[in-house]
């Protein structure tokens, strides 16, 4: 019998397993959330001709990754709607949750909103936000750039933005663990649709391993005629469902998660 490492918890919302400790930079009014022609170029060439296929054949080849459900984001997509859309997803795998939203959104760019880790490392913390990394901001006057980059990338160049609410990474943790209401703010805001993918793990027998099979589903809008609390929480309501119910796909556990006591 295959052993199993485990883990114990103690707090769902809050503990984190990512084995990359990071000293995160402060994000304040300074942060260049759009970095301009420059970045959008960098973002061209590096973003768009050479991760693109590097995430495509990582996938295949390490996790032979499959997407089913991806056309009713091709359906949304031929509608040219005058808006991006908003994307959830579970936070399991800290090195294909970065490249999964891209190959569900293809041809679309993605940008990610990300704890500010994501652009506090030395070398590459340069290249995440051409990647489209969106940091948290930490003050008010951040706050307000933020959320003017956000709208810009939503409203006019029509992005997907990709939010994982559980917010820290459990590796190849099977079910869904409890997220707020608060990230469902933003398609609130916006107006905009909402999507959700939902990552889950089979036993690989053929080559050995483990297979990833992500479950695409929505879209779901927000309701304009409640207050907007209401309105936020019964999106989370409808993405945490959905998702709870994909995760009885999976059939393989890599890691087994224990609370403490």
């Amino acid at each position: 019998m295959e052993k199993r490492k485990v883990i114990y918890y103690e707090n769902e919302l809050e503990d984190e397993f990512a084995k990359a400790k990071i000293t995160a930079r402060r994000i304040d009014e300074s942060y260049d959330y759009d970095g301009g022609v420059g970045r959008r170029i960098a973002r061209f060439i590096i973003y768009g001709i050479i991760a693109k296929p590097v995430a495509f054949l990582y996938l295949k080849l390490v996790y032979g990754h499959r997407i089913v459900n991806r056309k009713i984001i091709k359906e949304y997509l031929k509608k040219k709607e005058d808006k991006g859309f908003f994307l959830y997803g579970n936070h399991t795998n800290a090195g294909a949750d970065a490249l999964i939203p891209s190959m569900i959104c293809m041809p679309k760019n993605v940008s990610v909103i990300v704890h500010p880790d994501n652009v506090s490392m030395p070398v590459f913390g340069h290249v995440t936000p051409c990647l489209g990394a969106i940091p948290l901001p930490d003050d008010k006057k951040a706050m307000i750039n933020f959320m003017k980059s956000l709208e810009r990338r939503v409203c006019k160049v029509k992005d997907c933005i990709t939010i994982y609410p559980e917010a820290h990474i459990w590796p190849f943790y099977t079910h869904i663990r409890p997220f707020t209401d608060k990230s469902f703010g933003y398609p609130v805001k916006y107006k905009t649709p909402v999507f959700c993918f939902t990552n889950t793990y089979q036993k690989r027998f053929l080559f050995g391993g483990i297979r990833m099979v992500t479950y695409v589903d929505g879209p779901f809008y927000p309701e304009e005629n409640i207050s907007v609390v209401e309105s936020r929480k019964r999106l989370r309501d409808s993405v945490y469902d959905i998702m709870v119910k994909r995760s009885g796909n999976n059939t393989f556990e890599k890691v087994r998660y224990i609370k403490k006591g």
